[in-house]
């Protein structure tokens, strides 16, 4: 609607142009068209008059008159008034709203979906955890923000590629191997000999265990087998990183999440691009050498100081592989870099972001977008819960999904603006009651497949959608015309999410949908004896129930027909 509506204000602004009102050089500026707060101000406003008034020479409100009155007829548009010191207040004809519950009904699965991308190459990464236990709650918010990022940039023509960065190199990495080197040697967390810094949870002795039987672990196409030999370090570590990569891909598997390309952080030094980064850099004179190390000057790009780029004794700050790694999302064709991260990464944001622009490649300034996220404070009982056995001091993403089940577990996760705070109630989350939000939500799609089964009950015909559009003009009550406006608002909270990287506005979106569904439902009778009143409202909650299917997929959650 937006669009179109769009269209009509530019042919409005050639005729002026024409009728030389307006500049016929003039580069039109990029006006706005938005929904109304109030209906009684119209359904949609437009700034174009203010932005167009100084190059008209004109007062906005007189020029607003102008445009309104070059406006071609069309069948849209109930009425248009002028408003305040120059908005352009768009009525729409009901047929408009008849009409979009057509589209829905035509387009099916694909409604909502556009090509803003163009085919574009979009990477989305997300989860990125060290293989070196099972991934935890704070994973889980991490999970579900990068797959529906990579849904809602795919829905609006995106080419996707999700990723998954492997640190399979540092320190964890060798405490990984220490530690599942001391449970094979027989050792526990509670022994003297135990490792300072070793992990402690259980699952470190199903991984020590599985080496010393030689079980084969196979990770994207790739076959590690123990060694079965407690002293060999390196077998040892191999094979750890292998099993709890494993163990974590079945993890997200059950979560409804997978990747196309996973990365390996040891392959930026085996590749050797570690050492092309910081040559180029020095390459491009954006270091120095001071102190024996060897220095970024990221100030130049808005950091609030030089950064160590290479120390003293040679070794690299964490940072520059993560300037390399960025590097080859950009050589890779990645014109839309998404990474998700803690809000704890925050403060190496700016270096990287530096480093990303000293190479003097091209690449775009602000590149990559950040997606940060705060943690997840999980609630049973009204007590917090923090600990699982099985990872010793942490609650994992299985066990929360064992409880709470995969909808209400990413739909929990979902819910909230990613830097909020979220508490996950799972009383709450296992509940079937409208405090519920997925429950709610999943329950209005149900609703509606219900009362096709109690049409067929009642011996009475299905309905023809397609037939019964021109009956729509019949559905003039409040909860109708709710309905109606929040149907039309579908594709635009998609091109939202996907623009603002923010796909809790589905979820925001579909709960207010299924609220208006619902109420729509207690205060209207759908199966009456009067036939075109009956399939007029069946029509439009088929249009509803599409639409809230729509949605649920692009959160990952399921559409169910019975609840």
């Amino acid at each position: 609607m937006k669009e179109q509506l769009r269209e009509l204000l530019l042919q409005a602004i050639r005729t002026l142009q024409q009728d030389a009102i307006l500049p016929a050089d003039l580069e039109v500026p990029n006006f706005v068209i938005e929904r109304t707060r109030s209906r009684d101000h119209g359904d949609f406003a437009a700034n174009a008059a203010m932005l167009l008034a100084k190059p008209a020479r004109a007062k906005p409100r007189e020029l607003a008159e102008k445009l309104v009155a070059a406006l071609p007829a069309n069948a849209l548009v109930g009425k248009v008034e002028i408003a305040g010191p120059g908005f352009i207040n768009f009525f729409l004809a009901p047929g408009a709203y008849h009409a979009e519950v057509e589209r829905v009904l035509a387009d099916g699965n694909a409604y909502g979906r556009s090509n803003s991308g163009k085919g574009v190459t979009a990477g989305v990464e997300f989860v990125s955890a060290n293989p070196t236990g099972p991934l935890h709650v704070g994973h889980g918010r991490n999970a579900v923000l990068g797959d529906c990022i990579a849904r809602v940039l795919d829905a609006t023509g995106w080419k996707v590629k999700r990723e998954f960065y492997y640190n399979d190199a540092g320190v964890q990495i060798q405490n990984l191997a220490v530690s599942t080197q001391a449970r094979a040697r027989g050792l526990t967390p509670n022994d003297a000999g135990w490792p300072e810094d070793g992990y402690r949870g259980d699952y470190i002795a199903d991984v020590a265990q599985a080496y010393l039987n030689g079980d084969s672990v196979e990770v994207e196409g790739h076959v590690v087998t123990g060694a079965k030999d407690a002293e060999d370090l390196e077998a040892i570590r191999h094979f750890a990183v292998a099993y709890l990569r494993r163990e974590q891909n079945l993890d997200l598997a059950a979560f409804g999440v997978g990747f196309d390309v996973y990365y390996l952080e040891s392959s930026l030094y085996s590749q050797g691009k570690v050492e092309e980064t910081v040559r180029e850099l020095v390459a491009h004179g954006h270091t120095y050498e001071e102190g024996g190390a060897l220095w970024l000057r990221s100030t130049d790009y808005g950091d609030d100081k030089d950064r160590v780029m290479r120390k003293s004794d040679g070794t690299y700050t964490y940072f520059v592989p993560d300037v390399a790694y960025h590097m080859t999302k950009w050589q890779r064709g990645y014109v839309n870099a998404v990474t998700v991260l803690g809000s704890d990464h925050h403060g190496s944001l700016a270096r990287v972001k530096a480093g990303l622009q000293a190479l003097d490649d091209g690449i775009p300034k602000g590149y990559p977008n950040y997606v940060l996220y705060q943690m997840v404070t999980v609630m049973r009982g009204g007590e917090e819960v923090k600990l699982s056995k099985r990872a010793g001091s942490y609650l994992t993403l299985r066990d929360l999904i064992e409880e709470a089940g995969r909808d209400a577990t990413r739909y929990f996760l979902i819910a909230r603006k990613a830097d909020s705070q979220l508490v996950f109630d799972i009383d709450l989350a296992r509940s079937q009651s409208n405090d519920n939000p997925v429950y709610y939500i999943q329950y209005a799609h149900a609703r509606v497949s219900r009362v096709l089964e109690e049409l067929a009950e009642r011996g009475l015909p299905p309905v023809d959608a397609k037939a019964s559009i021109a009956q729509l003009g019949r559905l003039d009550s409040e909860h109708e015309q709710v309905l109606f406006t929040e149907l039309s608002r579908y594709p635009e909270v998609v091109e939202a999410a996907a623009a603002n990287l923010e796909p809790h506005l589905i979820a925001q979106y579909l709960r207010e949908l299924a609220g208006a569904l619902h109420s729509y439902y207690h205060e209207h009778k759908w199966i009456v004896d009067d036939a075109e009143l009956r399939n007029a409202r069946i029509t439009l909650a088929l249009a509803t129930r599409q639409v809230i299917r729509n949605g649920l997929d692009l959160l990952g959650l399921s559409a169910p027909e019975k609840m």
